[in-house]
């Protein structure tokens, strides 16, 4: 079984062989774009690159990009711990075309990543293509559809509306079609019971979309127009620790080596074993989730404040931990080393200490 260290070089060992220049992570934390506060796609450091307002030093790159959703458009917060593939901070792996190759070769390249290197089955892969908006008028993306037949049958290959197959990073800036890889990793008797294409695009946690593959064709203006960029580009992101899932043969990403043993120490420390109870194992998850996407938050320099995007980690991470710890330790006596006489009254006195002291430090 790969590791999630070697999961990761083998994307980027791919793409390498494919003329790709490997770039290191952009800042979790945006200082220098007023439209976003965080990172929350692999596209927003190249987002000058698309639009044309700089030119790019490479015309084929690969990265993994570290992603920060906790407010606006992109926003899994509710559902972080409560299923099990949203988190978040998350890693993006990425391939990127600046007027360079387009779709024949993005598509092919991910196939041959996914069946050949990482050894996927093809019966258990589906794809999504755009099929189309009245309301921007534009057509279904009828070559992503024949691209894929070369390696798939049609019933595989299914069209949606613009909410799952048309990116957008906000309300404005680059923008286009896309196509998506969901994998169906239920066991062979679930897979009998209910046909997969049934299961793509509805919550399932087992029939999961793992890459998106953006073809950037347009700008969304504030007016809510479409303009035609002056050069075609591919921007993909596959959701790192929903790969580790697939590959590794786990039914959660919290289940595989990128989570485990963060999860592990939080239990150990509570006296408690992760999966026993759902309440306890969901609140494991959120506060492994959370401590993760906070220190990558302050590894690149941003403290939890009360002020711009301190205050949204604060709020969004740091509250959310203390109100699941306070839920769970209010309902379980073996908890009692986090609290040994008021558990609330703790939880919420060392939030207070914890926010007091990153604002002094801010």
């Amino acid at each position: 079984m790969l590791t999630s260290q070697q999961i990761r070089q083998k994307f980027l060992d791919h793409f390498a062989k494919r003329g790709h220049q490997i770039v290191p992570s952009a800042p979790m934390v945006i200082k220098d774009d007023p439209t976003l506060m965080f990172t929350n796609a692999g596209m927003n450091q190249f987002k000058d690159l698309f639009l044309g307002n700089r030119p790019a030093q490479h015309k084929r790159i690969a990265d993994t990009q570290k992603c920060l959703r906790v407010s606006g458009k992109h926003n899994d917060l509710e559902e972080v711990g409560i299923d099990t593939y949203h988190h978040t901070m998350f890693e993006m792996l990425g391939n990127w075309s600046f007027g360079d190759y387009f779709k024949k070769e993005a598509i092919q390249w991910a196939w041959e990543l996914l069946v050949d290197e990482y050894k996927i089955s093809k019966e258990d892969i589906y794809v999504t293509y755009f099929g189309g908006d009245e309301k921007d008028g534009l057509p279904a993306d009828e070559e992503t559809r024949l691209l894929w037949l070369q390696y798939m049958p049609e019933e595989r290959i299914l069209p949606f509306s613009r909410k799952d197959n048309f990116w957008e990073m906000g309300d404005t800036g680059p923008c286009g079609p896309c196509t998506e890889i969901h994998v169906d990793v239920r066991t062979a008797k679930e897979k009998a019971q209910r046909p997969g294409r049934e299961l793509v695009n509805n919550d399932h946690p087992q029939v999961i979309e793992i890459w998106n593959n953006v073809f950037m064709q347009f700008e969304r203006k504030a007016d809510g127009s479409l303009v035609t960029l002056p050069a075609q580009h591919v921007d993909t992101g596959m959701g790192f620790e929903r790969l580790c899932m697939v590959l590794q043969g786990k039914r959660s990403n919290y289940d595989t080596d990128v989570f485990q043993p963060l999860i592990q120490a939080i239990a150990k420390q509570c006296g408690k074993t992760y999966g026993q109870a759902e309440k306890e194992d969901i609140a494991m998850r959120v506060i492994a989730d959370h401590l993760r996407a906070i220190s990558f938050a302050i590894a690149d320099g941003q403290l939890p404040s009360n002020t711009g995007a301190g205050y949204v980690i604060r709020a969004s991470c740091v509250v959310r931990c203390v109100t699941v710890t306070v839920s769970w330790a209010s309902t379980s006596h073996s908890c009692s080393r986090w609290c040994p006489r008021s558990r609330r009254k703790w939880a919420i006195n060392s939030l207070s200490c914890a926010s007091s002291s990153s604002s002094s430090r801010a």
